[in-house]
C-alpha cells in the first residue's frame, strides 16, 4: 500500500509540479454557510506543513464569514498537464497573529495597501470609490511601514482526509485515499 504520511506525499507532489513550471499556489476552496449552502473559489495557498495548508484573507469576507458558520473546508489543486489533483477535506483554523504578521509583512506594498482599502465581499458603489479609499490609505501609510489590519489574516485548513488522483490511460486513473482515524492516516486506493 501506499506510505502512511499525506502530507509528505503533497510536498514532493508540488516540488515535482514546481519542476515542470506549474504554479501550484492557485486552488479552488470550498466552504459552506450554517445552512449548508456551498460556495467555492479560488484561493493562493501560501504555506504547507504537518499542520495543514495556509491561505489568507480578510476575515470579514464572505469566505471567513462561511468558516466561522462552519468551520469545514474543501480544497481541490488540479493540475492538468500532469494529470494529477489532490482533493483536502479537513476543518479550520486561524493562524497565530505572529505568523500572519510575518507573511503581511512580506507581501508587496501595494498588496498591503489594498487590505486596508477593500471591504471584501461587500457592495461597491463604483470601481472609483475603491480607488479614493486606497489614495485615502496610502496618505495615511505614507512614508512608514504598513501594519497587518486587525481583519486580515492566515486560515489553516487542517486535513482530516486526503485523495491523490493521477490520470492513467483508458480511464484506468489511480486515487488514494487517506483519512485520519484516532490521530493517525489510514490509507485506501479508490475505483476511478
Amino acid at each position: 500500500m501506499a506510505e502512511a504520511d499525506p502530507i509528505s506525499i503533497y510536498l514532493r507532489a508540488e516540488e515535482r509540479a514546481r519542476k515542470h513550471g506549474v504554479d501550484t499556489a492557485p486552488v479552488a476552496l470550498g466552504t459552506a454557510d450554517a445552512s449548508g449552502r456551498p460556495s467555492v473559489r479560488i484561493v493562493l495557498i501560501r504555506h504547507v506543513d504537518e499542520r495543514g495548508f495556509v491561505f489568507h484573507t480578510n476575515y470579514n469576507s464572505r469566505k471567513a464569514e462561511e468558516l466561522r458558520q462552519n468551520a469545514r473546508a474543501a480544497l481541490c489543486f488540479h493540475w492538468p498537464t500532469l494529470e494529477e489533483q489532490i482533493r483536502v477535506e479537513g476543518l479550520t483554523e486561524y493562524i497565530s497573529e505572529a505568523e500572519s504578521d510575518e507573511y503581511f509583512a512580506g507581501r508587496p506594498r501595494g498588496s498591503q495597501i489594498g487590505a486596508w482599502a477593500s471591504d471584501q465581499s461587500r457592495e461597491l458603489v463604483s470601481q472609483e470609490a475603491l480607488y479614493t479609499r486606497t489614495r485615502d490609505v496610502e496618505r495615511r501609510f505614507e512614508g512608514r511601514a504598513v501594519p497587518r489590519p486587525p481583519h486580515w489574516g492566515g486560515i489553516r485548513v487542517i486535513p482530516e482526509r486526503m485523495e491523490f488522483w493521477y490520470g492513467r490511460a483508458d480511464r484506468l486513473h489511480e486515487r488514494l485515499l487517506y483519512v485520519k482515524t484516532g490521530g493517525r492516516w489510514q490509507a485506501s486506493r479508490l475505483f476511478p
